[in-house]
């Protein structure tokens, strides 16, 4: 007899997910947290405060590039860490409003390292001392990732910071180098700059974000570099150094970048050290990512892993889907594959990106006969109205069937505006979905309406 019906390990969005929706099915579920409080790095170190950071980045810089406050000569001048401040009362909401989750729904919350003992035991060890035994019939590691670290970089240099410590820098750099051009390097990028900071942006890639489509990509490189970021390409990193007044990167190609500081965002490493994955057979690879089929078991078909320790892709969004999934299919032998399918991306950079389903790159090697409908945000009426008018909605689409194949989106509500054309695509028999668009009334002035001026743009192109 088992201590529990399931045991989760972490209270991140995969954590969650799993743990609700065990319990919705009327098991006896328990969760181990090893921090102090619930939420993982998604809730402390992570998404929220990053995203409420940029948002209030974004509303200085909206502020102070009025006409409204030009013709009044006044500007709103706050640095780095004021702006992060805005992001204390955010988190606070989310761990009050999760904790009540697991409370209304008599979830047993335990917090400390949980260690495998064996495969269906976990030693749970406070950060002080007292250990204890929990036994589960089965298993959900939802420990989720950190930034890595390469050996020889040292990050205990106030000049030298990793996307979890910049959350703390307590001044406002004048100049910032970023290595990593990912997601987490293009949004800290574009942060940066809207304070002011010159940006060097260092790319070991041919392009920026390369699972995007081209023509976003393309757009978003422009728009950086209109900004004033300086986006260096096909460069690896040799060396750090650090001196009273800045940090040095050094390069393979023998350049070398002096800033004020350094971000280093080339990487994540799966939460999965001192787990005792060993006693039970698991091996996780040499980024630390946890190896499972199409329905997150690992080998052992009792433990799922679900969530950022799995690898890509990495999204919050996903994390969560993903533990539902693997509840259910550990409950009931089965969860419906839709769950999983289409995921949005979503990239919030100034402006945003999101995107769905293929990309050009895509539909061309696989020889689909498509087309293309665009619908240029300066066109549309709302976006004169806010002056958002940077960015564009693209779809693309089946020439033969009008099915919506892919949506790609960037601009001012991006990730928004992305799940109107979910909606449409995730329904059963999606052709014609195309003309779904092209008849729907939608309010105006909207966003929304992007999605009709795009479908009878492309459209129009079949004749």
């Amino acid at each position: 007899m088992y201590d529990y019906d399931v045991v989760v390990i972490g209270t991140g969005p995969g954590g969650e997910g799993a743990a609700m929706q065990a319990v919705k099915e009327g098991k006896n579920v328990c969760v181990v947290e090893k921090y102090k409080q619930i939420g993982g790095g998604c809730t402390h170190w992570g998404t929220i405060p990053s995203k409420a950071l940029r948002h209030s980045i974004f509303r200085m810089t909206e502020f102070n590039s009025s006409s409204f406050t030009k013709d009044l000569g006044m500007t709103l001048k706050l640095g780095f860490p004021e702006m992060r401040r805005s992001a204390e009362a955010v988190i606070a909401k989310q761990v009050d409003m999760r904790q009540g989750f697991y409370n209304r729904n008599r979830v047993t919350l335990l917090f400390g390292h949980a260690r495998f003992v064996d495969a269906n035991t976990i030693e749970v060890c406070e950060e002080h001392g007292g250990c204890q035994l929990v036994t589960a019939a089965s298993f959900v590691i939802a420990t989720g990732s950190r930034p890595f670290q390469p050996p020889g970089v040292d990050f205990n240099d106030p000049r030298v910071y990793d996307s979890d410590t910049i959350l703390k820098m307590n001044h406002t750099p004048t100049s910032v180098t970023i290595y990593g051009a990912g997601v987490i390097g293009c949004e800290y990028a574009s942060m940066f700059r809207n304070l002011g900071c010159k940006v060097n942006l260092v790319n070991s890639r041919d392009k920026l974000l390369e699972f995007l489509d081209d023509e976003i990509i393309d757009a978003l490189s422009y728009h950086l570099r209109e900004r004033g970021v300086l986006i260096r390409h096909r460069e690896v990193f040799e060396r750090v150094e650090t001196r009273e007044d800045g940090a040095i990167l050094h390069l393979q190609s023998g350049k070398m970048l002096k800033t004020d500081c350094l971000l280093w965002a080339a990487g994540r490493q799966g939460n999965t050290n001192e787990m005792g994955l060993e006693t039970i057979d698991l091996t996780p690879n040499k980024r630390g990512q946890i190896e499972v089929n199409e329905d997150f078991q690992t080998k052992l078909p009792h433990i799922y892993a679900v969530g950022d320790v799995i690898g890509p892709p990495s999204l919050a969004s996903a994390a969560y889907v993903q533990g539902r999934y693997a509840a259910s299919h550990m409950i009931d032998g089965h969860a419906d594959k839709a769950m999983i399918r289409d995921i949005p991306s979503g990239i919030y950079t100034s402006p945003e990106i999101s995107s769905l389903g293929q990309t050009e790159r895509d539909l061309t090697e696989a020889c689909i006969p498509y087309e293309v409908g665009h619908s240029m945000f300066k066109s549309i009426a709302r976006a004169q109205i806010t002056g958002q008018t940077v960015g564009m909605l693209k779809l693309l689409f089946h020439r033969d069937t009008l099915e919506i194949l892919g949506i790609h989106c960037f601009g001012f509500n991006a990730t928004e505006i992305i799940h109107i054309g979910q909606a449409i695509m995730s329904q059963q028999g999606t052709a014609n979905s195309l003309k779904y668009f092209m008849n729907t009334t939608f309010n105006y002035p909207t966003m929304a309406e992007a999605y009709r001026v795009a479908a009878l743009n492309g459209y129009n192109r079949l004749f």
